[in-house]
């Protein structure tokens, strides 16, 4: 018998192990990798988007962190920094707007150019009605005679009609609140032109400084004059305009001249008519004190003579 029939046989079994080359461990090592590269990206964008005073104040900072603590300043840089120093809110963001704020002055923008806008057309539809009362005055042969004595101006507080005494024709009879007929025609008149629209309406009742009978103690140009306003009130209302137009109806005696130069003109008692414009009706209501008769300066206009004026009585 041979060796080889003597020699063991040997049956080799290769055992296949799952994994290996082909198996998920690189995949780690790979991701990490592409994780530091990211994070590397990232650090060098930030570097070249950060402002040069930055970069050096973040240098400095690892320097000699104590820096800004112990000399104060806005930074190490002495720039804007992540690191804030004086005291200053580190959330606050100079240089920028909240979009609030944006809105806010658009509004603002806005609100002015609608109120300007509402302020032109105010103005137009004064001239319109003093055009149309004017107009009126013309047409009418009731008033056409007394057209002198009627006065009209827009002023700081809206449209004023002022119904003004001459010496041989005055709007009462003397130191009494009685109106007479020519003066309850023309009041009824305007009444009806003013309760086409929707403003407010003040009056105001003005006499001469002619001392009225009595004295100081005793029924003065204060009351005459309130009286006297408060009688046209009620002829305007008669003429047919609603009631609740009224806004103010006051006696300012001799305290408002028309003519300054002469306190006893005849042309100083009058009835002054005021279709207010919104501003000043609002400070009425909300009693601010608006830019009244009282604050206006009052003069004859240039050129105006009207026949018969001079000095009368008292109020």
């Amino acid at each position: 018998m041979s060796d080889d029939s003597t020699r063991p046989i040997v049956i080799k079994r290769k055992k296949v192990v799952a994994g290996g080359a082909h198996g998920g461990a690189w995949k780690i090592a790979y991701a990490d990798f592409v994780t530091a590269m990211m994070a590397f990206f990232l650090l060098m964008w930030l570097l070249g988007s950060t402002a040069k005073g930055d970069l050096q104040g973040i240098a400095e900072f690892f320097q000699n962190p104590l820096k800004v603590s112990s000399q104060g300043g806005s930074g190490s840089g002495d720039a804007t920094s992540v690191l804030q120093g004086g005291g200053k809110d580190l959330t606050r963001q100079a240089g920028q707007v909240k979009r609030g704020d944006v809105e806010a002055k658009k509004s603002t923008s806005f609100s002015k150019e609608a109120q300007a806008e509402f302020k032109r057309k105010e103005q137009e539809r004064f001239e319109t009605l003093k055009a149309d009362i004017e107009k009126m005055i013309e047409q009418s042969p009731q008033l056409a005679q007394f057209k002198k004595q009627m006065l009209l101006d827009i002023t700081t507080e809206g449209l004023r009609i002022q119904i003004v005494d001459e010496q041989n024709r005055p709007m009462f009879d003397s130191a009494s609140a009685e109106l007479k007929p020519y003066t309850r025609e023309i009041l009824r008149q305007i009444g009806k032109s003013l309760n086409g629209v929707s403003n407010r309406i003040s009056l105001a009742g003005h006499t001469d400084a002619a001392q009225f009978a009595g004295g100081d103690k005793g029924f003065s140009n204060w009351e005459l004059s309130a009286n006297r306003a408060n009688a046209s009130r009620r002829e305007l209302v008669a003429g047919g305009m609603d009631d609740s137009k009224v806004l103010r109806v006051v006696g300012l005696a001799s305290t408002v001249l028309f003519d300054k130069n002469d306190p006893l003109n005849t042309v100083n008692r009058r009835i002054s008519i005021v279709v207010l414009n919104q501003k000043t009706e609002q400070m009425i209501l909300q009693e601010e004190g608006p830019e009244s008769e009282v604050d206006a300066e009052e003069t004859l206009p240039d050129g105006l003579k009207l026949p018969g004026l001079g000095k009368g009585t008292a109020g």
